[in-house]
């Protein structure tokens, strides 16, 4: 009887949670605003902090510690940059961010069997491209792995401003110019949600330094702000709506900017129409509950204080129970978006083979052909003595974030051979030893490795190789190689300009294959902008490389075998001197002292600081341009194997209404098929405000034309591309006046100009304060 008792109880006890549940609201995206009055505060909480972060292997104490309930709950997928709260009593699942920019960022520091994506080429190669159907692809490649691996949201594109060539996160970023940078993420983004997968546009904004970036207060005018730092976004927020953007780590004008409402809540989503969800970059800021009241809707990765700060600003009236219910309204917006709240089936098994071809292809397209002495295409009958650490250990990308586990690299001279070229053993043999020796040093592996890699020391070479190889060989290829990355800038010495012993390597190379008549081939395998000034006259060929993936070396083969044309041009300025930079006078800015007992993270240190952007709108070739200041090599400088001839500009009115088109055509004027880009830049009026002689305002990637073969582009003005910012009117303002359209092969090889006029001003996007 007892027993019968019991059954019926357990039977009742059941039926009442099972109608306590049917009761409570499942999250659809029909009834976010239901979901919301059912949740605790503390649930709410949970929902804009994420879980922290869970790196398998990682030593104890080395990053700041997790709830130890979130601890319990094992990842969807290990290894990922960070994931959110569930709340399974109302069917709300925990969601998966994951790193990164050149493919998905998987940090594992145990023995487990790796997870393998995709190195695709460094985000400079990708802009230099030009082609915003080619960055299209890339971001389909990373938006398929994402969802095989069962990853919600990709963190990136990264796309700030590269306003100082030592920037250490340059490689990350797509240019020194806003119109380009923006365009390029938003082919990248169009590529990634393509797939049903989220990104998240970042740095938002001005985190131009990895020097102190935690606590860099960035001092800058509002219109360098606009034009130059946010106006990326815009174009890339307007052109892809993506589906989340993360604030920086640095201070705008005294204002972190995870805690700036007019950054967030009255640019982005006011102004610009934004409606996503907004995250911060990892440990960011200073408060979250002012960070929350100011829009920026997920705290991340989380930490426990930052729930408690949030819970007891709402309990003392310091943060008002709308804003946060707005921000877990965001989340949620989100999260009925995902793979993981529609249960896709995800396989574990990205095709890293297909993707891998696209790399190639893509990564051939963004190099860039500084020189050439007609010494590039080699013939395929070539024995080449191959020189430079990278030659044999090439750098596939960057450090931090941004690195990628990949499960193989293709360096150069793995590339040559596939080719089918052959390579002088003498120098591969005392290379490939000296690489293997010298790794044999490296110590065990740390979460440290991240943003401090072990790198070899290029190796010496002695007189006598360089003499044998010029005997035995028909050609020189040296591949000059530099690494950066997060948390940390690059240096003048010794890695923008060249060692001594490289330029000496160089100088000797030069003298020995030049006696015999034989051509010295220079490639360069960085993520940035190096000195070429100084050494350039002695080589006969320069290829920028950049960092350009898994399959780097075979795309360095395909321009040097004349397999692919070279078609790539140059998304920032080389100058002759750093010191020609308009920005190196205060760059990384000034470090300041530690307040009364403020102490420095372990991971990521870093002191009070500031900067401040004396260079204003003129940043890159704005500046080399309009001051008329000698380059190395200008913004948009690129050269190929074939010629192509411009012809006239025809455009729809004299008079600007609404907007304008230009049209030209292109042809083929030489011996073989390529791909030229057009670059179209606007001089505008500068009566009112002083502006540059010229900024870029349109570009297009011809296809591949045949010899004698034409095509025609057409390029579309709006008032937004006419227009400049007016802090006095804190509006947009298009100048009556003279216009001069300038369409080029780079922004000082200007082929054709037109004028079409403006008659009056036209203010748009008023804002007064």
């Amino acid at each position: 009887m007892k027993k019968i008792l019991l059954l019926i109880c357990i039977t009742c006890l059941n039926l009442m949670v099972s109608a306590q549940k049917k009761q409570l609201p499942q999250l659809n995206k029909n009834n976010i605003k239901q979901v919301i009055k059912a949740l605790t505060l503390e649930e709410k909480v949970k929902l804009v902090v994420g879980m922290g972060m869970y790196i398998p292997g990682a030593p104890a104490g080395l990053l700041p510690p997790n709830d130890p309930e979130d601890d319990k709950i094992a990842p969807k997928v290990p290894g990922t940059s960070g994931r959110t709260h569930a709340i399974n009593r109302l069917g709300i699942p925990s969601i998966t961010l994951s790193d990164g920019p050149a493919g998905i960022h998987f940090m594992d520091l145990t023995n487990a069997k790796p997870k393998y994506a995709t190195a695709i080429p460094i985000g400079t190669l990708l802009a230099s491209t030009w082609d915003t159907i080619m960055t299209k692809k890339i971001g389909e490649i990373l938006g398929r792995e994402a969802k095989d691996y069962g990853i919600d949201i990709m963190l990136t594109p990264a796309f700030n401003i590269q306003r100082n060539p030592l920037g250490g996160r340059n490689f990350e970023y797509y240019s020194e110019d806003p119109f380009l940078s923006g365009t390029i993420a938003a082919a990248v983004t169009n590529g990634i949600q393509k797939n049903g997968i989220g990104v998240s546009v970042k740095h938002f904004a001005a985190n131009n330094t990895e020097t102190n970036r935690m606590k860099l207060n960035t001092i800058v005018s509002e219109r360098a702000l606009r034009e130059i730092y946010l106006k990326g976004f815009e174009i890339a927020v307007k052109k892809s709506n993506p589906w989340t953007l993360m604030t920086s780590y640095n201070l705008i004008n005294g204002t972190y900017t995870s805690e700036s409402k007019d950054l967030i809540s009255k640019i982005l989503r006011k102004e610009w129409g934004f409606k996503g969800l907004v995250v911060s970059d990892w440990f960011s800021g200073q408060n979250a509950a002012v960070s929350l009241g100011a829009g920026n809707d997920l705290q991340m990765p989380g930490r426990p204080d930052q729930a408690h700060t949030i819970i007891n600003a709402v309990k003392d009236g310091l943060l008002a129970m709308s804003d946060l219910d707005l921000g877990v309204e965001r989340v949620l917006n989100l999260v009925v978006k995902t793979i993981t709240f529609n249960k896709y089936n995800y396989s574990n098994n990205p095709d890293l083979t297909a993707n891998a071809a696209i790399s190639r292809m893509v990564a051939a397209e963004g190099m860039v052909l500084l020189k050439n002495n007609n010494a590039l295409p080699l013939p395929k009958s070539s024995t080449i003595a191959l020189f430079g650490n990278a030659s044999y250990d090439i750098i596939a990308g960057g450090t931090g974030s941004g690195d990628v586990v990949k499960k193989y690299t293709i360096s150069l001279d793995e590339g040559l051979v596939n080719s089918g070229f052959k390579l002088q053993q003498n120098s591969k043999s005392i290379y490939e030893d000296y690489i293997k020796s010298e790794n044999e040093k490296k110590p065990a592996p740390s979460f440290m490795d991240v943003f401090n890699p072990f790198s070899i020391k290029e190796m010496e070479v002695k007189n006598e190789m360089i003499i044998e190889s010029a005997a035995n060989s028909d050609v020189a290829i040296i591949t000059i190689g530099r690494i950066s990355g997060e948390s940390k800038d690059r240096k003048v010495e010794n890695d923008f300009n060249l060692t001594d012993a490289e330029k000496q390597t160089l100088k000797t190379l030069s003298e020995s294959f030049h006696a015999k008549n034989k051509k010295v081939i220079v490639v360069i395998n960085a993520g940035g902008v190096i000195e070429m000034a100084s050494w350039s006259p002695w080589v006969d060929a320069i290829l920028m490389a950049w960092q350009p993936g898994m399959e780097g070396g075979n795309a360095i083969a395909d321009i040097v075998s004349g397999k692919v044309n070279p078609s790539g041009k140059l998304t920032a300025t080389f100058p002759i001197s750093y010191t020609d930079v308009p920005s190196s006078q205060n760059f990384p800015g000034k470090q300041l002292p530690l307040k009364e007992g403020e102490t420095l993270d372990p991971v990521m240190p870093t002191y009070p600081a500031e900067i401040t952007y004396d260079d204003d709108i003129y940043v890159g070739y704005r500046y080399f341009n309009t001051k008329k200041v000698k380059t190395a090599y200008e913004f948009g400088f690129g050269l190929s194997y074939t010629q192509f001839y411009y012809g006239d500009i025809k455009l729809s009115s004299a008079d600007f209404k609404d907007k304008i088109t230009a049209t030209i055509t292109i042809k083929n004027t030489g011996k073989v098929a390529g791909k030229e880009i057009v670059q179209l830049y606007l001089s505008a009026p500068s009566e009112k405000l002083k502006k540059p002689s010229q900024e870029l305002k349109g570009f297009a990637k011809t296809k591949l034309l045949q010899p004698n073969e034409s095509q025609t582009i057409s390029f579309t003005l709006t008032l937004s591309e006419l227009a400049s910012y007016d802090p006095a009117l804190s509006s947009w303002i298009a100048e009556a006046g003279k216009y001069t359209i300038r369409i080029g092969a780079s922004s000082l090889d200007i082929k054709q100009t037109k004028e079409f006029s403006l008659k009056k001003d036209i203010l748009m996007n008023t804002n007064k304060k």
